[in-house]
């Protein structure tokens, strides 16, 4: 087979995932659980970690575009930078995201690694949010139960005179110089906590992960990703999602839903789902190496509820909201879009929320 420039973008994805995945599981990068160690112990560590991969997730964008290494632009998948703001879509997806991934166990990105590490639980809830997420992406579904009010409600900032919904555009300051100031803040704010600077595994995990999503921006949105649109545009069968992006998992397990329905149809295979399997084969491989790889199933019927439900609630709410919080809280917030901002609150909200919630109801039942 010749080795085109669509596979070699697709293996440069498979091995910056497997990177991912095997950093996440050695040093426990994970969303939900910087939601719960805030929460639950005020343990701000994890949190850190994640601003940190923010940040320099911001930089990168802020110097591939600058250089003219890269155009990111409004035309990316998910669209981040459009100028219609579709806030409910945002804010009701993200709340709905941060349950489910409480209810889960973990966001998109550590239900990945936790297959990776053997936890069949992680299996199941990759299955459902899976199913959901087809069903969002690849039928009627949601434009039956969400189409008409999310059109209602979205607002269209190109006839205030925006470009984008891109915070720098907003403001008029410029998305370089609003980049530069908003990673700073948050390099500042990660670095001020000595326990965090003596981490070495946090500000390993945060690094890694916000340069994986730099290296996604990079060859799609380089001369690499223009070469790789114009092969797709001359294709016999057009590869699926060529476009501009970046780490994203909820999109990508409805696609790999479809793929799994048509396995002969290798167009299906794109750099969602790519990404996807090398942060699980990357978390295999560093837990069998390190030989923490252990299998864990359901513990009762409740147990199965649980991750069941907020698998359901990640699928539909992760495809509503256009990202998880690796998509939308590191990849989306890295182009400055409000709405991945406002994704990025709500799901926090909705994660901080279930939690409360599931305290109360164990000291109730105490």
């Amino acid at each position: 087979m010749e080795f085109t420039i669509h596979l070699q973008i697709l293996g440069i994805v498979l091995v910056t995932g497997m990177v991912m995945g095997a950093v996440a599981n050695k040093t426990n990068f994970c969303t939900m659980g910087a939601v719960s160690d805030w929460v639950n112990m005020g343990d701000t560590g994890r949190l850190r970690a994640w601003l940190l991969a923010i940040a320099v997730a911001t930089l990168g964008v802020v110097v591939l575009e600058a250089s003219g290494k890269a155009v990111i632009g409004t035309g990316t998948f998910p669209p981040y930078r459009t100028p219609n703001l579709a806030w409910l879509r945002y804010v009701l997806g993200g709340l709905m995201f941060g349950v489910g991934m409480t209810l889960a166990s973990g966001c998109g990105n550590k239900t990945l690694v936790r297959i990776g590490g053997g936890n069949l639980k992680s299996v199941v809830v990759l299955a459902i949010a899976s199913i959901c997420a087809y069903a969002m992406l690849w039928t009627n579904f949601y434009d039956t139960v969400f189409g008409s009010m999310m059109s209602a409600t979205t607002i269209n900032l190109a006839a205030a005179g925006k470009a984008s919904q891109a915070l720098g555009d907003l403001t008029g300051l410029g998305n370089t110089a609003f980049g530069v100031v908003m990673a700073a803040a948050l390099l500042g704010f990660a670095f001020s906590s000595r326990d965090f600077r003596g981490n070495s595994d946090h500000i390993l995990g945060g690094v890694v992960i916000g340069l994986a999503v730099i290296v996604g921006w990079y060859v799609t949105g380089s001369s690499m990703g223009a070469a790789w649109k114009e092969f797709a545009d001359f294709a016999d069968i057009k590869p699926l999602r060529v476009e501009t992006q970046s780490f994203t998992f909820m999109s990508p397990m409805g696609d790999l839903a479809r793929y799994v329905m048509n396995p002969a149809d290798t167009s299906l295979i794109n750099f969602g789902i790519m990404a996807l399997v090398g942060v699980i084969v990357g978390s295999l491989l560093y837990a069998l190496i390190t030989r923490s790889f252990r299998l864990e199933w359901f513990v009762n019927a409740g147990d199965f509820a649980n991750h069941a439900v907020g698998a359901v609630l990640m699928g539909i709410g992760g495809v509503l909201s256009m990202g998880c919080t690796i998509g939308q809280g590191i990849s989306g917030v890295s182009t400055l879009a409000l709405g991945s901002v406002l994704t990025l609150i709500s799901i926090i909200a909705g994660s901080a929320g279930m939690m409360k919630y599931q305290y109360w109801r164990m000291m109730q039942e105490a």
